[in-house]
């Protein structure tokens, strides 16, 4: 019964962790685009919002999951771990979507809440999902 109670406890802090990270991302993202998320996607239901902050939260879960896999069962080096990889892919995550920014014409984060369906937002929406994979696979 121990064994089960630990492992509950450990999956909990492991998901508290988690969603403060994507919590992060999430203010994230509402800062980089204009409007506030939470009325572009509830209320509006703009796809476009929509999607850039699916892939954001989806990188930064593909990169807690990487740290949790490869913490070995060492419960403070993967909570350590999972957190500390979580803030890096955040901030590559960023400094990527800056890039973009950079790159291309316009100021990004306005296009990427058009209400019309727009393909760059399918391009940073990669752009995070890509990030969080590179940032899993060097974790391992």
């Amino acid at each position: 019964m121990m064994t089960l109670a630990t492992d509950l406890l450990v999956t909990l802090a492991y998901g508290v962790v988690g969603v403060l990270l994507m919590g992060i991302g999430y203010v994230l993202v509402d800062v980089a685009t204009p409007g506030r998320l939470r009325e572009l996607i509830w209320v509006d239901r703009n796809r476009n919002a929509a999607l850039l902050l699916a892939s954001n939260l989806l990188g930064v879960g593909i990169i807690v999951v990487a740290a949790i896999v490869s913490s070995a069962d060492d419960f403070v080096a993967g909570i350590i771990g999972s957190a500390a990889y979580g803030i890096l892919g955040l901030v590559i995550m960023s400094a990527a979507f800056l890039l973009l920014d950079l790159a291309t014409p316009g100021r990004l984060g306005e296009i990427l809440v058009d209400p019309e369906p727009h393909p760059a937002v399918w391009v940073s929406a990669v752009i995070h999902l890509a990030t969080g994979a590179v940032v899993a696979a060097a974790i391992s």
